[in-house]
């Protein structure tokens, strides 16, 4: 059928077009179907229908199939039916709860990097991978095949280090203390980070405060070859890409098959390099890793993964049920962070975590004896060298070298959360403190944020401060404030919670 094409300018992430349902009979095609595109290029594209969007003898083609033929609307192109792509066939295989096998997974990945499933087929992957967890010989298969559908960073010298966190906890701003300290004392580290998608900030957005973060993987190579390290957004590159397509389809499902979870973080590890790995754990009420059993069979999977990948793996179970240090949200954890390096004052949760984690990787790239390197991070933070670094990082990202945690600006519109009684802090509800501060407007004002004054088990007086909001804008303030108020985050030790004074009422 030959039909005028109609542009739609919008970004779908696929191939997809949109058929006048009439056309659609005529051909034989259902919604969810594929077509073949022909003009002097072929594509195939998904089915969308429409009963007036489109009228009858057009079809609209969203903005990458319009990429990818290079049409103007006044021009056609023939369509007809098209078969579902084999990789289609696979996940109906995982769905009956069969093995796959290696080159179905590598089939299934690259179908998934040239955008030719569509979304239902997608979920439907990731749904069965979660309830029937796939085996390690397969999630080493996946993991590669996400490595070798995307770029990949190849440094001449040895070792290459990076560290991860599992996330999950407020307030995680070691990185900025991490790299630089690991830097400093001679090893590579190029840090690529995610933004937030569910928390307050990720390192992508802090470091975001402080430099450019999107570079290619090439200008990665190279920055982290001249001064040691970078702080830059994964999202930016085209390493392991399939992860970001999987984990787009993962957030409205709300889940993460264990498979998919290993195979991510360590596909993003392997594609840049990384030889000697760290794994922060963070267990504990509020975590994603709910206690320290759990905790330990991921680390031990990790593990095992990454000894298949030729990658030394440690892990590191922490404590997670509080913030790391009293910041919640972007300009306000890169003060703490900054703060620390200048002038080693700072909470102890920031400084010990990092050196901790650090040191860790100063063992395993062999700078320090086992055993040394916490005090040899501790060293490098209080001699300055770790912000000398950072310096360095920052300016060859493009920033400004000469920063300092005063010229970091926070939210105007401010407000306290004061402690209506005497007592100690009983309960701290970290996800309540990140859901405040994104009412606050976090990340994307990097300005709004949390600052907390009061931690669990510490002592508190009527009328003192246990929280201050900071926002950009004054309405999102009031609906910060708003929250806050009607679920408390902190529980302070005799704080009446309900006055109940007629039977009737319970």
């Amino acid at each position: 059928m030959q039909l005028k094409v109609q542009p739609i300018d919008i970004k779908v992430g696929k191939y997809k077009v949109v058929m006048n349902i009439i056309d659609a009979k005529e051909i034989g095609v259902n919604e969810g179907d594929r077509v073949r595109i022909r003009d002097h290029k072929v594509l195939t594209a998904i089915v969308d229908f429409t009963e007036d969007m489109i009228a009858p003898g057009m079809i609209g083609l969203y903005h990458e199939v319009q990429e990818q033929l290079k049409k103007e609307w006044t021009e056609t192109v023939e369509v007809e039916p098209a078969e579902k792509p084999k990789s289609a066939r696979i996940i109906r295989k995982v769905m009956d709860g069969n093995r796959l096998e290696r080159d179905e997974i590598y089939e299934l990945i690259k179908d998934i990097v040239e955008e030719n499933l569509s979304d239902i087929e997608l979920a439907a992957f990731l749904t069965a991978t979660y309830i029937k967890d796939l085996s390690e010989d397969e999630t080493e298969w996946l993991t590669k095949a996400m490595i070798d559908t995307g770029e990949r960073i190849e440094f001449a010298t040895t070792p290459i280090m990076d560290k991860h966190s599992i996330g999950g906890v407020p307030g995680n701003k070691i990185s900025l203390l991490i790299v630089p300290i690991v830097a400093a004392n001679g090893l590579l580290i190029p840090k690529t980070s995610s933004r937030a998608i569910t928390g307050a900030g990720g390192t992508a957005d802090l470091m975001e405060i402080l430099a450019p973060v999107e570079f290619t993987a090439q200008q990665i190579k190279e920055m982290t070859e001249k001064v040691g390290g970078v702080i830059v957004w994964g999202g930016a590159t085209n390493i392991a890409p399939a992860d970001d397509k999987l984990i787009r389809i993962e957030y409205p499902l709300s889940i993460d098959p264990h498979c998919q979870l290993l195979a991510s973080i360590m596909a993003k590890k392997g594609a840049v390099g990384a030889q000697k790995v760290v794994m922060d754990i963070p267990t504990g009420a509020g975590t994603k890793i709910p206690d320290v059993k759990t905790g330990r069979k991921l680390a031990r999977d990790l593990i095992n993964l990454g000894e298949r990948l030729g990658m030394d793996v440690d892990c590191a179970l922490t404590y997670g049920a509080s913030p790391v240090g009293r910041t919640v949200g972007p300009a306000l954890e890169v003060i703490e962070a900054l703060q620390v390096l200048e002038t080693m004052e700072g909470p102890n949760s920031l400084i010990e975590k990092s050196a901790v984690l650090a040191g860790m990787l100063l063992e395993m790239g062999g700078v320090a004896a086992k055993g040394q390197g916490h005090d040899l991070a501790i060293e490098t933070l209080k001699n300055g060298k770790a912000f000398a670094k950072l310096k360095e990082i920052i300016e060859i990202q493009g920033g400004d070298p000469n920063v300092t945690y005063r010229d970091i600006k926070v939210g105007q519109y401010t407000a306290e959360l004061k402690a209506p009684t005497n007592g100690y802090v009983l309960e701290f509800h970290n996800k309540r403190i990140v859901q405040i501060a994104r009412l606050a407007g976090a990340p994307n004002d990097k300005g709004a944020g949390v600052r907390i004054h009061k931690k669990r088990g510490e002592a508190v007086k009527a009328g003192q401060p246990v929280l201050t909001i900071y926002a950009e804008k004054e309405d999102k303030l009031a609906d910060a404030i708003k929250n806050a108020r009607e679920d408390l985050p902190i529980v302070v030790e005799g704080m009446l919670l309900e006055r109940v004074a007629d039977v009737k009422e319970l």
